[in-house]
């Protein structure tokens, strides 16, 4: 396994792509931590913070996608960068001017978010050209979702530390100064330089034109719904079981499972369609987390909640392979950008089911929720499978045979004239 990753990252670039999109999305991964810190320093109220933190959500839900279709147009280096400047400026604005006046605080949050470059989206569009062969670009895919459980725990630790040190206004500036130098290395590399889309179908619909990623899209949403919730459940567990740090351990062995699940799956080849390993990986996600309704003891419950990870990582690094493939020609950054957004939007909307739900029924009750939206994750996979699959490139009727609505398809979208550009 350690020799397959470490082969990868010998690969020319490789190392440096992978690295400084981490640190680029460093802000990102904790500007809600570091939003709430200097929210309570500034003498605001939690709720005050909340709703900060939900502007700067919405801004990256809307940023995202939108930033994905100028980097499908103009490149990575003309739109990544001053995004990224533009993000940290508002950050800066933040923490300079603080809570008053409020509005601008607001602005300052949306502004932020909206601008947050699309460097995930950006990474997996660059790992075909930079890696060339398919088994090393799915390897690539399982490593970016093991990174991004590293990160998501990294960067919280990071921003405690400079508060510690230094102070909150300190942590946000130093975090969104260190993401500006990641985003710098990533564009600046000689990959990032030289890609360019593929010619692309005009269409107002950009890549939500494709039926495929409307597919993956709607499934991925109820997974985030699905993770948002196990967040707030695992504090009401706490609650019921000591407090102090319970929570965390489960969500921390959550992690640790999806990082094991990650580098396992990545560390060998997989034949057949990866549509159909995507069924296959989020029946067993969704299966995973059923057993956390039982709300056992602490060392048990830590234990369910690992295992509920494991295949989390998996079925990321499997949507990436098929969203590439099924993305429409000349939308990759731009379809990658909206798997993003759906995500986020499913993890505040899971966040924001489960503690209705755990008021009225308990902790087993909030624990339901992520089983529940597993659920409805592999209903609505399966019941458009039809749009995952078909007959281009094989027989007539061939399940196996992907739809593959990507430019190795070759295929012309109808209805539209080649060569002009979204």
């Amino acid at each position: 396994m350690a020799a397959g990753y470490g082969d990868l990252l010998r690969t020319k670039h490789a190392t440096r792509l992978l690295v400084g999109t981490l640190v680029g999305r460093l802000p990102n991964a904790t500007a809600a931590l570091a939003v709430v810190l200097f929210t309570r320093a500034e003498g605001g109220s939690y709720a005050l913070a909340g709703v900060l933190s939900a502007v700067y959500g919405v801004g990256n839900a809307l940023g995202q996608p939108l930033l994905g279709r100028a980097v499908d147009r103009y490149g990575q280096p003309r739109v990544m960068l001053p995004a990224a400047v533009l993000s940290a400026l508002a950050m800066a604005v933040f923490a300079v001017v603080g809570l008053d006046p409020l509005p601008v605080a607001y602005a300052a949050m949306l502004a932020a978010g909206l601008f947050t470059p699309p460097l995930e989206g950006g990474l997996r569009a660059l790992w075909p050209g930079v890696l060339g062969r398919e088994d090393r670009v799915h390897a690539a895919y399982a490593l970016d979702a093991v990174a991004q459980e590293v990160i998501f725990s990294v960067g919280p630790l990071l921003v405690t530390a400079l508060v510690a040190f230094w102070s909150e206004a300190a942590a946000l500036l130093v975090i969104n100064a260190i993401g500006v130098g990641g985003a710098l290395s990533v564009v600046l590399s000689p990959p990032s330089r030289r890609w360019r889309s593929a010619p692309r179908e005009a269409h107002w619909l950009g890549a939500l034109r494709s039926r495929g990623l409307l597919v993956l899209l709607g499934t991925f949403f109820f997974v985030g719904v699905a993770l948002g919730s196990i967040g707030v459940a695992a504090v009401g567990y706490a609650d019921e079981h000591g407090g102090g740090m319970v929570s965390s351990y489960l969500l921390s062995a959550l992690g640790v499972g999806a990082l094991v699940g990650g580098l396992a799956y990545g560390a060998r080849p997989w034949a057949g369609p990866p549509e159909r390993r995507l069924r296959v990986l989020v029946a067993a996600l969704a299966l995973g987390y059923l057993p956390l309704v039982l709300v056992p003891g602490v060392v048990a419950m830590t234990a369910l909640a690992g295992l509920s990870g494991v295949f989390l990582a998996p079925a990321l690094a499997c949507v990436f392979v098929v969203v590439d493939r099924h993305a429409p020609r000349g939308t990759v950054t731009e379809a990658f950008s909206w798997l993003v957004t759906t995500f986020v939007v499913g993890n505040a909307a899971g966040t924001a089911a489960a503690g209705p739900v755990m008021e009225l029924g308990g902790v087993a009750a909030g624990f339901a929720v992520p089983g529940a939206a597993g659920l409805v994750a592999l209903v609505v996979l399966l019941a458009t499978a039809r749009f995952l699959t078909g007959a281009p490139g094989g027989a007539p009727g061939d399940p196996d045979v992907s739809r593959a609505e990507n430019d190795r398809n070759r295929a012309v979208e109808p209805g539209f004239r080649a060569g002009r550009q979204a």
